[in-house]
């Protein structure tokens, strides 16, 4: 039987990662076809669990460390999987204490050795701010490529906590086919009408001009297709821009993958229908899903290293 999630929102004393109630439950249900198709309730099919909750913080302070050490723990994640290009590649989050400001990943610094310490917050001037990690050092430099464009993002998108893009194989393949993806798979319907492609290429991104293009072609959507460059995602948590970015990267080399082996054999790679892509993409693309997905490769990274986020003393 195939499942969606689906949530129930309860007064619980939290936001949930979308911003938009407070999450409690994850309702597994099998879709109206199957319900049908048994002659089952899909009430009696409902299973009810308690996911993990997003944290609760006591002060701004505290959440602002909180998401420096998730936001290191996410560019880790990204080393950890080869998404990086050399100097290529950054992820910002919004500063909770002054959310016209966004942290971002130093220039020079290889993803798998990012530390909290190790990163820079910055304002919509381009201002490296007194409250960064590093006060002085070799790397503290910030890549004006980030600033272009997540600053742009960060301004015309209050929704968006976390931004990330970098050039990772199969993204970056991808993009040379100037299109968007196709929904071809379960997982790929996650961003079924909700992914832009961006068609210019005009070099690297170093001035104002370029970011904010790149943030009009993105719009409203969670990410966005770069054409000759990689790949963008920008959602309301830094799990569920984690969890998308790998899953996009994914999707690309799986379509990459099946519309290779449809041409060598003379066939067409099929692709489920508009409404149930649309109806799928609601679950698997939401960004309770994101969250949800997310935190798990979270829970490996700090298996892994051994260390989890603690309350800074006050």
């Amino acid at each position: 039987m195939s499942v969606i999630f689906t949530t129930r929102d309860r007064t619980s004393g939290y936001k949930s990662p979308s911003g938009r109630g407070n999450l409690t439950e994850i309702y597994i249900k099998a879709p109206e076809s199957e319900s049908q198709t048994s002659g089952t309730s899909r009430s009696s099919l409902a299973v009810a669990f308690h996911p993990p909750r997003p944290p609760v913080f006591a002060t701004k302070l505290e959440e602002r460390e909180f998401l420096k050490f998730r936001l290191a723990q996410a560019l880790r994640i990204f080393g950890n999987r080869g998404y990086d290009e050399g100097v290529a590649g950054h992820i910002t989050v919004r500063d909770p204490i002054r959310p016209d400001c966004f942290w971002v990943n130093p220039f020079g610094l290889h993803f798998k050795l990012i530390q909290p310490s190790d990163l820079l917050l910055v304002d919509h001037k381009g201002k490296i701010l007194e409250e960064s990690g590093q006060k002085d050092g070799p790397f503290r430099i910030l890549n004006t490529a980030a600033f272009m464009i997540h600053s742009a993002i960060h301004t015309a998108r209050p929704d968006v906590l976390c931004a990330a893009h970098s050039h990772s194989t199969y993204g970056k393949a991808f993009s040379a086919l100037g299109k968007t993806l196709d929904p071809i798979s379960q997982d790929a319907c996650a961003f079924y009408n909700d992914h832009a492609l961006y068609t210019q290429y005009n070099g690297i991104v170093l001035d104002e001009a370029e970011g904010l293009a790149i943030t009009q072609a993105l719009g409203s959507k969670k990410a966005a297709i770069l054409q000759n460059h990689g790949l963008l995602v920008a959602t309301a948590s830094i799990e569920a821009t984690l969890h998308f970015y790998v899953a996009m990267e994914r999707a690309c080399q799986v379509q990459l993958l099946a519309d290779s082996a449809a041409a060598g054999t003379g066939g067409k790679t099929v692709l489920i229908n508009a409404a149930q892509a649309a109806e799928t993409g609601k679950t698997v693309g939401s960004q309770v899903a994101g969250w949800f997905s997310g935190s798990m490769e979270f829970m490996v990274l700090e298996r892994d290293e051994g260390v989890r986020f603690k309350v800074p003393p006050k």
